[in-house]
């Protein structure tokens, strides 16, 4: 059965609903909302606006920082386990990781730390890329079907960013952690847009300084990472630029499961 998912930075849900979130959920109408940097607890939010809406699960795994990162995942189909975190509470407190189980296929969305701030959230965004990957090719072993949503804050290739050359030093773009998506796909993983998709200027961030969205001067950040054994099932991948309620955009997927 196909199913279709969506992962999205949101940047603040209660922002997004303000923006006219609601009404794009009902057109897009996924199977599976995977969100990140919601920025608020569940209690802050209207869940009944989703509900209505036919996502009568919902998890919101938030951060224990007021007004700061969060996942969560809206469902259609009612998960047979949810997981919060990722049994690290240096990371769990930030709110990062939040996985539900659908019979063999897992789902998770994931909100991976920016360094953009500065060398200490860089050291930090180091040290947790690394934790994650012992983690999630630990987490393969028992779940070996994975898609793995989200917001990465990183560019894998120089396809993935409008330019290059002078963001070869920038936070999302450093070498190293080229090199750690590098080996992340090297464990078996698959990125579905890419897939189906290798035409350049292809993006789902971009930076609300000097009009860059408008001259699409983007990075792609935002991923759904599937496990090897989930590539033949992949039946469709885009970027949906229009969606405006953030300064990411959406990226579904469409999977056979």
């Amino acid at each position: 059965m196909n199913k279709k998912i969506i992962t999205y930075n949101v940047n603040g849900i209660r922002a997004a609903l303000n923006k006219g979130f609601v009404d794009w959920l009902r057109a897009a109408n996924p199977d599976i909302l995977c969100l990140q940097e919601i920025k608020a607890e569940k209690e802050q939010i209207d869940t009944t606006l989703f509900e209505a809406l036919g996502y009568k699960h919902h998890f919101w795994y938030s951060a224990q920082k007021k007004g700061y990162s969060g996942v969560a995942i809206l469902s259609k189909t009612k998960p047979d386990k949810v997981v919060y975190g990722c049994n690290k509470e240096l990371y769990d407190q930030e709110g990062r990781f939040l996985r539900a189980d659908y019979g063999e296929v897992s789902v998770v969305s994931v909100y991976h730390p920016s360094g953009s701030s500065g060398d200490e959230r860089q050291a930090f965004k180091m040290r947790w890329l690394d934790y994650f990957l012992k983690y999630i090719t630990q987490l393969q072993q028992e779940r070996r079907q994975l898609i793995v949503c989200g917001d990465y804050n990183i560019c894998h290739k120089a396809i993935d960013i409008h330019n290059p050359k002078s963001n070869a030093n920038t936070s999302g773009f450093l070498p190293e952690e080229r090199q750690w998506f590098d080996a992340f796909v090297a464990q078996g993983w698959v990125d579905s847009f890419r897939h189906f998709n290798q035409e350049p200027h292809q993006y789902s961030w971009w930076s609300y300084r000097a009009g860059a969205r408008a001259k699409n001067l983007g990075w792609r950040i935002d991923y759904n990472m599937v496990t090897q054994n989930l590539e033949p099932h992949l039946k469709r991948a885009l970027i949906l630029p229009d969606a405006k309620h953030s300064d990411h955009c959406p990226v579904l997927l469409e999977i056979d499961f």
